[in-house]
């Protein structure tokens, strides 16, 4: 199924006027989260700042432990990133065989997470996922499953807990991109890749690679992690999420394609159209990262009620 982005007008967006405050402009949704409003579109409006009081995706600022920590992440994820490896865990994780429960449960799962390569959160995963959805919600009221996309793109962070097999960050989270072709230049931290052994490998070191131009990001094996994951996890339980919601769980994190415009040569025409869905998703995956925190008692049952919609009851891990 697949949703043009361009059948939105500001026009449409929810009138919740009554709700701002004059004298800051923002907007408080019924979990107490805050969204910032912009003077000039009346929709969500991106700070330009991050908690440490930097750009937002700044992996250069080398001032603080934490984007130190960042730029080892990625040394060792371009590393060990490899072909064969993303086959090995494909194959592993594919057998959904670690665990049966809810989209809920595996939320609260993710309350003990903390994304060790992101310079911009230091937050419980769970409400990163809830900031999220709740600031789409606001600007797209009647994309529910975009909301829902939003509160569980993330979960595959489980893959990092002791249930799910204890597997390093660098497998897990950070920036996602192809295997099986170059390593574009638009990779954050790209220098480390010359210690990746497919670098060297004239199959997996031109610019196609192990794939036809335009194949389709379907077919194309992206770096291990949870986006990935979480993919594979509601595609196999049968979801009824659109298309474009799966595309965005799965790709996310391919910050190459998204923001620099890498990798376009192996996309076909449905991923176009999805990708402008992922254009969308992503201003508020970034940008509504805050310290104010969703109360989530009073958002949850709007949330059980989606996945009740688009997921069976209970799910293979």
């Amino acid at each position: 199924m697949t949703i043009l982005v361009e059948h939105f007008v500001p026009d449409s967006r929810v009138e919740e006027k009554k709700l701002t405050e004059e004298r800051n402009e923002e907007l408080v949704l019924d979990g107490g989260f805050v969204v910032p409003q912009s003077k000039e579109t009346d929709g969500f409006d991106a700070p330009d700042m991050n908690f440490l009081g930097h750009s937002f995706r700044d992996y250069e600022n080398g001032l603080s432990d934490r984007q130190q920590g960042v730029e080892e992440f990625y040394r060792m994820q371009h590393i060990h990133q490899t072909y064969d490896f993303v086959k090995k865990m494909r194959k592993e994780y594919g057998k959904l065989d670690k665990m049966e429960m809810s989209i809920w449960e595996c939320c609260e799962l993710l309350n003990s997470v903390v994304d060790e390569s992101d310079p911009d959160l230091d937050e419980p995963q769970i409400q990163h996922l809830l900031q999220t959805a709740e600031a789409i919600r606001r600007d797209y009221p009647n994309e529910d499953w975009l909301h829902l996309t939003a509160l569980i793109h993330d979960l595959g962070k489980v893959l990092l807990l002791p249930e799910f097999g204890g597997l390093p960050q660098w497998a897990v989270v950070g920036d996602t991109f192809p295997v099986g072709c170059t390593f574009d230049s638009a990779n954050i931290h790209h220098k480390y890749f010359k210690g990746n052994s497919d670098n060297n490998n004239p199959k997996y070191n031109t610019k196609n690679g192990v794939y036809n131009e335009g194949c389709g990001l379907d077919n194309v094996l992206m770096s291990w992690g949870h986006d990935d994951y979480m993919y594979l996890v509601a595609k196999e339980n049968d979801t009824t999420l659109p298309h474009a919601g799966l595309f965005i769980i799965r790709y996310h994190s391919f910050y190459p394609l998204h923001k620099a415009g890498a990798y376009t040569h192996l996309m076909n025409d449905e991923d176009r159209d999805d990708l402008k869905w992922l254009h969308v998703f992503n201003k508020y995956d970034l940008y509504s990262k805050s310290k104010v925190q969703v109360d989530v008692e009073q958002v949850k049952p709007y949330y059980v009620s989606l996945i009740n919609k688009y997921f069976p009851a209970k799910l293979k891990w």
